[in-house]
């Protein structure tokens, strides 16, 4: 692996983590929806995968503006998030239980995602890639949306099913 010598390589670092991660999610997003029993929560996982298609294809933009081949780096820690995720589906035996958990386990990728692109941005301004940031930004916003749609879920309602 090469070393990391600058904030371009930092950044181009981080790219390649986040572009792994949003791969992954577009795997287990389906899985998620198709195990939530509650028919809002499966349409907020749905709707989430489109949203992480168009993602990647931000991820992709990002990549060609550093002139850089877009590919992944394997994320140690959404393999993490995404097997806790399939933990609570396997070891759930009520089935808003199992809502409440997915919702858990969903919100904790979304906070690590919110983490990534925040840096990101961060680091593309201070690198002068405004274009850039800008691109990232919009996939940020998406995130915080997701975060809070799963707040309002678990808060309205299938928190209180579960308990």
């Amino acid at each position: 692996m090469p070393k990391m010598k600058s904030m371009e390589d930092l950044f181009y670092g981080l790219l390649q983590d986040v572009y792994y991660a949003e791969k992954q999610l577009l795997k287990a997003l389906p899985k998620m929806a198709k195990n939530a029993t509650s028919p809002e929560l499966e349409k907020a996982f749905l709707q989430h995968r489109d949203e992480t298609e168009t993602q990647v294809e931000r991820l992709e933009k990002a990549f060609e503006m550093i002139g850089k081949t877009a590919k992944g780096k394997k994320c140690e820690a959404i393999i993490g998030l995404v097997e806790e995720g399939e933990e609570v589906i396997k070891e759930a035996e009520d089935d808003d239980v199992r809502d409440a958990g997915i919702v858990g386990a969903a919100q904790a990728v979304e906070h690590y995602e919110i983490a990534r692109y925040g840096t990101m941005i961060a680091w593309a301004r201070q690198l002068g890639m405004n274009d850039a940031a800008s691109l990232l930004e919009q996939t940020l916003e998406q995130e915080y949306n997701a975060d809070r749609l799963l707040t309002e879920l678990a808060e309205g309602r299938l928190n209180r099913e579960a308990a």
